[in-house]
């Protein structure tokens, strides 16, 4: 074991703690983050605080904010959410048939073993929605890996889609409809079957897309995959 080692399981803990109470709204959009606050209410110094805040800062849920230090990201707007789902629909609806059509390398049997993975947790005492984030950042990255290109993966993680969305009003508490949704993508991959997995790909964004506009008062524009909107 390296030397490091206890500080860096120290700053993955306060990461973690962190990334918790920011999903959670624990520590609401725009609030400001005291990083001596949090290193005596969580009982460690100051550098571990840091490091978490610096993973944070690249997650795009903390942000430094010149004289004024370090606090939470709002939340998407209206449209921020709209180019995000519309950016997804261009992008996840190409990797799923892409991984359908590529028997070699189909990742039907980790989207599988995923989905048995969150549906024995959802019995437990664990939080459903941190929960939720996780299985969906796993299910979503399994299918562009296997769709193979790369920088369209890169650029997906970048969004850090799962982190922000997850921030805001979902009617679908506990998971139901998600991965009921997950299910028939898998089933449709795993048939590779390329037309089956475009259109459970693209009735999962579009459903997603109309719970989490729940969240705003005022009625959402609809989807369109042939507007290129703000990638942020």
């Amino acid at each position: 074991m390296t030397a490091d080692a206890p500080r860096r399981r120290a700053s993955e803990g306060v990461y973690d703690r962190l990334r918790e109470l920011v999903l959670e709204n624990r520590l609401p959009p725009d609030e400001r983050i005291s990083i001596d606050a949090v290193a005596r209410e969580l009982g460690v110094s100051q550098t571990p605080v840091r490091e978490a805040i610096r993973q944070l800062e690249g997650d795009r849920l903390v942000v430094r904010v010149p004289g004024k230090g370090y606090q939470t990201t709002p939340l998407l707007d209206r449209d921020g959410l709209r180019d995000l789902f519309e950016f997804r629909l261009l992008v996840e609806v190409w990797a799923a048939r892409a991984a359908a059509v590529n028997r070699l390398s189909n990742p039907a049997p980790m989207m599988r073993a995923e989905l048995d993975r969150i549906t024995s947790q959802r019995d437990t005492p664990l939080d459903i929605p941190r929960q939720l984030v996780t299985h969906d950042t796993r299910f979503h990255q399994l299918i562009l890996a296997a769709a193979g290109n790369s920088v369209i993966q890169h650029a997906h993680e970048q969004t850090h889609t799962h982190l922000h969305t997850f921030r805001l009003y979902s009617a679908d508490a506990d998971g139901s409809f998600t991965l009921a949704e997950h299910n028939a993508i898998c089933a449709a991959i795993e048939a590779c079957d390329p037309d089956a997995a475009e259109a459970a790909m693209r009735a999962h964004l579009i459903e997603a897309y109309a719970r989490f506009s729940q969240y705003f008062d005022a009625e959402m524009p609809p989807l369109s995959e042939g507007r290129i909107g703000r990638l942020f």
